[in-house]
């Protein structure tokens, strides 16, 4: 089956779209990606979105002016693989996650259903919080089919605005770890854009600045870094504004100082919770694997390699947008496609909803 995947993650810049070819049912199931495509939200959309993040675009005609608006322009940018994607899975736009009690994803799933022809799986969140779980993370099942590898212990890490990982121990799912390690590169955008710049271009406004250590220690400390795995978060709780002392730092500074706690929560959580499990390597996914400063901090940090998913011969922009359609496949097949262990849900979720095109 064809399968067209949207991701769009907490970064808020844009939609991926990858339509790949999936055959089998798990364990044994083969991906191949056919296209990927790549489409940045338009400036005021992007906007509305990070403000409905940080809880400043709350009215609920707002609110649902934008999940609509994000259902059209969800099926703008899909709109060229009418007639090819033969079922479709919609991550949708995270505004809000707050385990146990929400997790909001917007853009209405009825507008690309039209404009493709086919059904969407969409809302995959909700069925496992029902279950008792976080709803979170949900693409270590999909990692687990189509980069697990028997015999090597390896870690998929993704770094976007909040950065996860998945432990893939060989090909057994029992053995899968998965959580949010914390900040991926919420704050060093929010950082640059204070200097005027959307992102930080491969760190290198960190790499001129001065970490403040006192600060970096501080930040450390936070409750959700100390908390055991199974655990997710959100930009709700990575926020500039809500590190103490923060106002002390400015420009290359503060770039360097986030930049470095960012490296600190990834180094900690392998090394609390990863590590004593056996590690052979990472591959590293995301818009922080392109952050050289990040990166080069990640690696000091750990006593094993850390690899570019470019260095480890794989597309790096596919992989969360491929993880959707590999659940909007297992949800088409009726099959459990989120593994309780890495989200706390008392069992494993079917999850996903489905809307169909008017007849």
């Amino acid at each position: 089956m064809k399968v067209l995947g949207l991701m769009s993650g907490t970064s808020a810049d844009g939609v991926d779209l990858v339509l790949a070819e999936l055959d089998g049912r798990p364990p044994t199931l083969t991906s191949r990606v056919l296209e990927h495509r790549y489409r940045p939200f338009p400036e005021g959309l992007a906007t509305r979105v990070r403000l409905a993040q940080q809880n400043r675009e709350g009215a609920p005609r707002q609110l649902g002016m934008l999940h609509a608006d994000l259902g059209r322009f969800f099926a703008e940018s899909a709109a060229p693989f009418r007639g090819r994607a033969e079922l479709a899975a919609l991550a949708g736009q995270t505004v809000w996650h707050e385990p146990p009690y929400l997790t909001w994803q917007l853009g209405e799933p009825s507008w690309l259903a039209e404009a493709l022809g086919v059904a969407v799986v969409h809302d995959f969140r909700p069925a496992d919080l029902a279950a008792g779980g976080q709803g979170a993370p949900l693409v270590p099942y999909p990692d687990l089919l189509v980069y697990g590898e028997e015999g090597v212990r390896r870690s998929i890490h993704n770094i976007g605005g909040i950065s996860n990982l998945s432990y893939l121990p060989g090909r057994d799912p029992a053995g899968v770890v998965a959580f949010d390690t914390g900040p991926g590169n919420c704050l060093i955008d929010e950082a640059a854009a204070l200097l005027g710049e959307e992102y930080d271009p491969e760190g290198s406004i960190a790499a001129s600045g001065t970490v403040d250590e006192a600060l970096l220690e501080t930040w450390s400390n936070h409750a959700y870094l100390r908390q055991a795995p199974p655990k997710s978060t959100g930009r709700e709780v990575w926020r500039l504004d809500r590190l103490a002392f923060v106002e002390r730092l400015k420009g290359a500074d503060l770039l360097a100082t986030v930049t470095a706690f960012t490296a600190r929560t990834i180094v900690d959580a392998y090394r609390n919770f990863v590590l004593p499990l056996g590690l052979d390597e990472v591959w590293v996914a995301g818009g922080g694997a392109k952050n050289k400063t990040l990166m080069s901090k990640i690696r000091a940090g750990l006593p094993l390699p850390v690899l570019t998913f470019d260095e480890a011969g794989r597309d790096p922009m596919v992989r969360e947008a491929l993880a959707f359609a590999v659940l909007g496949y297992l949800r088409y097949l009726e099959l459990p496609n989120v593994l309780p262990q890495t989200t706390g849900a008392a069992r494993a979720a079917l999850a996903g909803r489905v809307s169909l095109p008017a007849v």
